[in-house]
């Protein structure tokens, strides 16, 4: 049968994914991702997640389509309402989505025991990922890897974390740039960091343009600049 092409994001997602692994993936996009994995032999189980209709139909139809309903079962529901306990889950993906929402389905998971707090979590947010981080700290997950790639002129970070029983603490600047990121400091990183340094430049200056700027928000912002410097120079 032929196999899925997945974008770089999602190989590189796929890539911290532990064989064996009993997988749910939410907002499984086609289910793409476990079904290129399954076809490789590489998942125990798997669920594909999908709160929209059409989305879902896709999902089942390429699961069917390459007769994997025996590994992938594909489920209607919202974030991780559609994990049951007997499922053995111990790997979440959640890809393509920002921070908040990603933030929001977990929580959400949470409050409804959906996580054991066994499962590693490989998430991919678009945006927010301060917001993500933050919340991983709150909730005691330790972000163990960090990638930031880019693909079709958009930068995407990847964050892996694991529960413990100890408290995280993070500081600001890890938060903000990442833990691993940071250090890494690779190019592609630059890049992220100097686009946004164009857009507070931007906003900067539009401010300046104001007869009664707020100067509160200037020193703010001022502040960000000099952090963002700091940090790629």
């Amino acid at each position: 049968m032929e196999s899925i092409q997945l974008s770089k994001r999602l190989k590189r997602v796929a890539s911290y994914i532990p064989n064996n692994a009993r997988l749910a993936d939410i907002g499984s996009d086609h289910a793409y991702l476990p079904c290129s994995l399954a076809l490789k032999g590489d998942l125990e189980f798997a669920i594909a997640g999908e709160v929209v209709k059409g989305p879902y139909d896709k999902a089942l139809n390429e699961v069917q389509s390459r007769n994997l309903e025996e590994v992938i079962e594909v489920r209607f529901g919202d974030g991780l309402e559609v994990i049951e306990s007997s499922d053995h889950i111990d790997t979440i993906t959640i890809c393509g989505m920002g921070g908040a929402l990603i933030r929001d389905i977990l929580t959400r998971g949470l409050s409804l025991n959906k996580l054991n707090r066994t499962e590693t979590l490989i998430l991919q947010p678009n945006v927010g990922e301060k917001t993500l981080r933050t919340f991983l700290m709150s909730e005691q997950y330790k972000i163990v890897a960090e990638e930031i790639i880019e693909e079709n002129d958009k930068i995407y970070e990847i964050i892996v974390a694991i529960p413990v029983e100890e408290d995280i603490v993070y500081s600001d600047h890890a938060l903000t740039f990442g833990p691993y990121l940071s250090e890494q400091s690779s190019d592609t990183f630059k890049k992220k960091w100097e686009q946004v340094l164009d857009k507070l430049a931007y906003v900067k200056n539009q401010m300046n343009k104001s007869q009664h700027p707020d100067e509160r928000k200037l020193e703010k912002i001022n502040q960000e600049i000099e952090h963002i410097k700091e940090t790629i120079q």
